[in-house]
């Protein structure tokens, strides 16, 4: 009788377990390398998945892969949650509070009694940062429903591959888009039109300039997400209206923290400090001036610009956050139609993705670029958040070519549309330089993608009562394979003429 009651009596206190005590065997059970991966051994796992999957995403990822990727990124993590994959409206989600709280509380389950557990929570996306050490803690919080996506919030894999490949900050990835410099135009890749402004050879190439005799993208106003536009042009500042253009505005926000530490705060200004946004702004929108300097596709377009990053590559904590936070604002404001973004990175970040979401939800039309290749991303295909449904991602092409993409770009089947930007002589898309009554040269998938965002302008414009739908519509019937989408090259090269008639 007694061994009876014994058996009763443990088979009641194992019942009475709490749900916590439970979930810490299961956790223990699933932690087999105690000690986290190398950034060496990340990378070289993220470049063969990427290679023979196409993709990498941290939520295919083992347990452990992904704490040795926080552990290497500043111990934060980024969290994505809702009931639901689609749920990332915070002002549509009815228990998102208590969502949140039920995450902090693992945390704190596992992690103990912290001074801080919380670094961010987005006001508009179901999305938090937070401060992780333990792997138990990894393994817990994968096992709530209410989890979107679970990443390093501040693993920087492009700084991994310079320190891996020996490479500089000057000569890498990290850098690239960025030049202060400079250069004199070929008379050969420009014409002139009144007032004394230079016509782009590719306006020709896609028949933009006779395309301006009925619309010149007044009314519209895009959204520029990049690295600032320079304060030193004074055609993208003070003289926006200089010319034939009149009647618009150009607005410049920063809301990117220019600092290695993800807890740092504090905007360092909306000047460009690269050079690359200040080439997008020119080729999208620079006014048709009288001073012989380069005119961009939507001369008559409004410009909203935040400087978001420090360059093209979104790695690390400030670059994505910033990103992240441009969408959601220009989202947000009700004047935008276009959003264009010539950055990216090689694999998905899902805070980034949940404010590309948001702005879709708010009818905005978005480009992308599909990507410029470094010296170690050549395999990589079309590149994040280009790859996205919900974003059009352009490549450059070389001239009379809907087919031929430029040295540097990439190409797959996620393409929409292409953009004429490489000459047979090497020589790419004139723009404004950086400093006032200067020009320079700009190429890649970047200047494809601005250059594209202003023939959107320039549709809109002529239609301005039409939905994005449509607009987006009337682009694919004037480009080169509507109606079949070419394998890489998507609906290739518009002609702009036709899209506004």
């Amino acid at each position: 009788m007694k061994k009876c009651v014994f058996y009763a009596l443990m088979l009641f206190v194992l019942s009475s377990c709490s749900r916590e005590e439970i979930q810490t065997n299961q956790v223990q059970e699933e932690i087999v390398q105690t000690n986290p991966l190398t950034a060496r051994q990340i990378n070289e796992q993220i470049n063969e998945t990427t290679k023979t999957k196409g993709r990498f995403n941290w939520n295919e990822a083992s347990s452990h892969f992904l704490w040795s990727g926080i552990m290497r990124g500043n111990k934060i993590a980024s969290i994505g949650f809702g009931d639901s994959k689609d749920d990332f409206d915070r002002s549509k989600s009815s228990n998102s509070e208590a969502l949140q709280n039920e995450i902090l509380e693992v945390i704190k389950q596992y992690e103990g009694e912290k001074e801080r557990v919380l670094l961010a929570s987005d006001e508009f996306l179901n999305q938090i940062d937070v401060y992780i050490e333990k792997q138990e803690t990894v393994v817990a919080l994968r096992k709530l429903k209410s989890i979107r996506y679970f990443e390093p919030a501040d693993y920087r894999y492009f700084e991994n591959e310079n320190k891996i490949n020996g490479t500089t900050a000057k000569s890498s990835g990290s850098s690239s888009g960025c030049g202060l410099e400079s250069t004199t135009l070929n008379a050969a890749d420009y014409t002139t039109v009144s007032p004394n402004a230079k016509v782009p050879w590719s306006f020709v190439k896609h028949n933009i300039t006779n395309a301006w005799n009925y619309s010149t993208g007044a009314g519209v106003t895009i959204g520029l997400i990049d690295s600032g536009v320079s304060f030193n042009q004074s055609l993208l500042s003070g003289s926006f209206n200089n010319g034939s253009s009149s009647g618009r505005t150009i607005s410049k926000n920063g809301v990117y923290v220019d600092s290695v530490w993800p807890w740092s705060s504090g905007y360092d200004g909306a000047d460009d400090k690269c050079g690359h946004g200040t080439s997008m702004a020119s080729a999208m929108a620079a006014p048709r001036n009288n001073q012989g300097q380069p005119v961009g596709v939507a001369y008559n377009a409004n410009l909203i610009s935040y400087r978001a990053a420090s360059n093209v590559v979104l790695d690390g904590y400030h670059e994505q956050e910033g990103v992240k936070i441009a969408f959601t604002n220009l989202g947000n404001t009700a004047s935008v139609k276009i959003i264009s973004m010539s950055m990216g990175h090689i694999f998905s970040v899902g805070k980034i993705e949940d404010g590309v979401k948001y702005a879709y939800s708010k009818g905005k039309l978005i480009f992308c670029a599909g990507g410029t290749s470094t010296s170690f991303t050549t395999f990589v295909g079309v590149i994040f958040p280009a790859w996205m449904p919900e974003t059009q991602a352009i490549t450059g092409v070389k001239e009379n070519t809907s087919n031929q993409k430029c040295d540097v770009c990439h190409s797959g089947a996620e393409i929409d549309f292409t953009y004429q930007m490489e000459r047979a002589s090497g020589n790419n898309i004139p723009v404004l330089s950086y400093y006032n009554a200067q020009t320079d040269y700009v190429g890649g998938s970047s200047v494809a993608t601005a250059s594209t965002a202003g023939i959107a302008a320039l549709v809109w414009s002529k239609n301005p009562s039409w939905t994005r739908d449509q607009v987006l519509n009337k682009m694919r019937q004037s480009a080169t394979y509507y109606p079949t989408k070419n394998a890489d090259y998507g609906y290739g090269n518009i002609n702009v003429l036709q899209a506004v008639q």
